[in-house]
């Protein structure tokens, strides 16, 4: 206990610093910014800002990411409430009952409880990053290469069995990501690999361009295609408090969406996404008055709200702890430890303090900052709402350009941009989920990586992945939640929830 405290005085002594509080402000800003604009999300903001973060040090580049990061999360809710549109994906529950409150005259008061149950899940959330982070290390330092390898495989299975639609796209798209990462030349023996003879291609393929790509340009084209009406029918937003019978009611939604989220959003793929359905049904199931839901519940915005936030502080968990991403915004911070010149898993902590703490305080920091901001701006962000899609993406794409081109100050990472956007959107149309792919792509090189350190240490005997007692059980962990995925009873389940969110 003494070491925690000791540590996380480290944490707040780093993160209080004034260029670290700025862009804290920063990044939770942004957050919130690109949580409220649908279309726009935070893995393409991410992506689209890493070039920026080369200047700053590792811990001030990464507390801002995160900080946009978590910041959606928060941001999302608002446009679901006000507009039924959700900014983020693990929003899209909220807006089943938070627009219904709005149409209600009750918007105010949905919009205090997301915010409420928020802060306190994220709080309690960053708390138990705290408290599991550091002994999970400890246990992840003693892990071989066939323990990576099968934790890996576990990772990509268990993205592929919470993808939304098809099980079988989302192993495609894996698979795809898996190619993806294999372009360049070979680590072992500098024999380049599906380089079509592109020098460009022999260092791999930007991981960058393929996220704005995939990510920003394909979501803006869907956006163009279909831009559903944004109208805001509150313009005026009151009562930015609760009742005591209302604060009476969220308390128990609250703590269990909480709950809920602590532990789902650890799981590789929507972990967040899943947090924030699995809450709703939990909520829906657990009350006496089901009959109100989709009406205008408020335990349906204040269960799955701290649910997905929640979910946003424990995904950092597997990152900060073994150095694997649980979804694609994950990815992108762990590319932007690499860039920083720092291999992200379980010696991070002990080796360099300053930045794990950091991150640690900066999200109670960025917590309260949220809290802070969501509320008195309400009318700035009712006010952005109303303009069109049309009249943002233009810059939105310039951005991209620019932040793409200045990595390496290469055009062929601009036209990389341009052909994983024209994909991105070819797999949209046809209901692939791009997300498994960016997993797939990130997680490629380390899972080579591991597979044929592993082989080289036992003589190419493939058997060392079984005989070693904890590679092999993960495997087995792995297999069986694809089963259990593909059974028919869980199937149909799956995919009752992923067309509510669709719907």
């Amino acid at each position: 206990m003494m070491d925690l405290l000791s540590n996380l005085a480290l944490g707040f002594e780093t993160a209080f610093s004034p260029v670290n509080i700025i862009w804290c402000f920063v990044g939770v800003l942004l957050g919130t910014l690109v949580g409220v604009l649908p279309g726009i999300g935070p893995t393409a903001t991410i992506a689209m800002l890493l070039p920026i973060t080369f200047t700053f040090s590792p811990v001030t580049a990464l507390i801002m990411l995160s900080g946009i990061y978590y910041g959606a999360q928060y941001g999302g809710s608002t446009t679901a409430i006000l507009i039924n549109l959700p900014g983020e994906s693990s929003s899209a529950v909220t807006a089943v009952d938070g627009y219904q409150m709005a149409r209600r005259g009750r918007a105010g008061q949905a919009l205090a409880t997301a915010a409420l149950g928020s802060f306190f899940a994220g709080s309690v959330a960053t708390l138990l990053l705290a408290m599991a982070a550091p002994p999970l290390a400890s246990v992840a330092i003693r892990f071989g290469s066939p323990e990576y390898f099968a934790l890996i495989v576990v990772g990509l299975l268990v993205s592929i069995s919470l993808a939304h639609g098809s099980m079988l796209k989302a192993l495609g798209m894996i698979v795809l990501g898996l190619v993806l990462a294999t372009v360049g030349q070979d680590a072992y023996t500098g024999t380049p690999r599906f380089t079509l003879g592109q020098l460009e291609l022999y260092g791999g393929i930007n991981f960058v361009s393929i996220a704005v790509g995939v990510f920003g340009v394909a979501e803006i084209f869907r956006n163009l295609e279909d831009e559903r009406g944004r109208e805001v029918g509150v313009k005026h937003v009151t009562h930015l408090w609760l009742s005591r019978e209302e604060f009476r009611r969220i308390a128990a939604p609250v703590m269990r969406g909480t709950a809920l989220g602590s532990i789902l959003g650890i799981l590789p793929g929507g972990g967040h996404v899943l947090a924030s359905f699995a809450s709703y049904a939990v909520e829906k199931k657990s009350s006496k008055h089901p009959e109100e839901f989709g009406h205008g519940a408020i335990e349906g915005v204040a269960g799955p709200e701290s649910a997905n936030n929640a979910a946003a502080q424990t995904s950092f968990i597997p990152l900060l702890t073994l150095g694997i991403p649980a979804h694609p915004v994950m990815a992108l911070i762990l590319g932007a430890f690499i860039l920083q010149g720092i291999v992200p898993g379980p010696k991070v902590i002990s080796s360099q303090p300053e930045l794990f703490w950091g991150i640690v305080a900066s999200m109670w920091i960025g917590n309260v900052m949220l809290v802070i901001l969501n509320l008195p701006l309400i009318g700035v962000w009712v006010k952005l709402l109303s303009v069109p899609y049309r009249a943002l993406f233009p810059a939105i794409v310039t951005f991209a350009a620019i932040g793409c081109y200045s990595i390496n100050n290469n055009p062929f990472d601009v036209y990389a941009v341009i052909v994983f956007g024209v994909l991105g959107y070819a797999l949209i149309r046809c209901g692939c989920e791009p997300a498994p792919l960016l997993l797939g792509f990130v997680l490629g090189g380390l899972l080579e990586e591991h597979l044929r350190r592993a082989l080289i240490i036992a003589h190419g005997d493939p058997m060392v992945f079984i005989q070693n007692p904890i590679s092999a059980v993960l495997l087995a962990v792995g297999v069986i939640i694809l089963v259990v995925a593909a059974l028919p009873s869980i199937r149909g389940k799956r995919d009752e929830v992923f067309a509510e969110d669709e719907g």
